[in-house]
């Protein structure tokens, strides 16, 4: 199968998708609570997977902008999985009950699709390694690889 453009918005869409799938069973199932940094990087895998859908049904030249836009909100999920993971090695700060969370909750988001987007943990809570990373090393992972997927299609040169 050949690599297109196209392909790389729906996989990565997918992906998206299928790790807010993950998320709201650690969520449900196993009773893992989202702190908010966690919310704020399921905003950016969910605008991400908006995003790449809505890119691959359009021409070329503007799939390849929206390619660059869903780049931005992988650059923009990574930062925040990075500073999650900042504060998770500094055990002193924490972002739990906090203005961050009282506005979190407050978005229209939060307040239609609760079991998604509300915050009510702690970013310093320990939970068990997912083969040998946290949730925010594999936040960032994923982050990281949608940064590659998408800066190649937007910055792929032109045949």
């Amino acid at each position: 199968m050949m690599i297109t453009s196209k392909n790389v918005l729906l996989a990565t869409a997918f992906v998206c998708l299928s790790l807010l799938g993950v998320a709201l069973y650690m969520q449900h199932g196993l009773d893992m609570k989202p702190c908010p940094l966690c919310v704020m990087q399921r905003y950016a895998f969910a605008a991400i997977a908006l995003i790449c859908l809505t890119s691959a049904k359009l021409p070329r030249a503007a799939l390849r902008a929206g390619a660059g836009i869903g780049l931005l909100a992988a650059l923009t999920g990574a930062g925040i999985a990075g500073w999650h993971l900042w504060v998770k090695a500094h055990p002193e700060i924490s972002c739990g009950v906090d203005p961050l969370e009282t506005a979190l909750n407050k978005f229209p988001s939060a307040e239609l699709l609760p079991f998604l987007f509300k915050a009510n943990g702690f970013c310093s809570t320990d939970y068990a390694p997912i083969l040998g990373l946290s949730i925010p090393m594999w936040a960032l992972v994923w982050f990281a690889i949608f940064s590659i997927g998408l800066g190649w299609v937007a910055f792929k040169p032109a045949k």
